[in-house]
């Protein structure tokens, strides 16, 4: 008895008006999803591409100090060499200060 009242309400006006929007609902909401899934791969894609631009960048400027300070530093041997002593003596200094 109680699955023919299930079935005399599902068959029912209300019930016909209820299942339509409950299918416009789920077809709305699936949109949606779709939308905002393709939006996001836009972001991470677009995120992605300039994020792999500025690591290029930031890669030729670290290549470029390096080769600039191995140049100076060549150039220079002996305030190199005066300029580690100088620092190995401070680092030094602070490291046995803290004991």
């Amino acid at each position: 008895m109680t699955n023919q009242s299930f079935r005399q309400a599902a068959n029912s006006p209300a019930g016909r008006h209820a299942a339509e929007a409950a299918k416009e609902t789920r077809e709305s909401v699936k949109s949606a999803a779709q939308s905002v899934t393709e939006d996001v791969g836009d972001f991470a894609s677009d995120a992605t591409r300039r994020m792999g631009k500025q690591y290029g960048r930031v890669r030729d400027a670290a290549v470029d100090a390096y080769d600039d300070m191995y140049d100076r530093a060549a150039a220079n041997p002996y305030v190199t060499l005066g300029l580690a002593v100088l620092i190995g003596f401070f680092w030094g200094a602070l490291l046995v200060g803290r004991r």
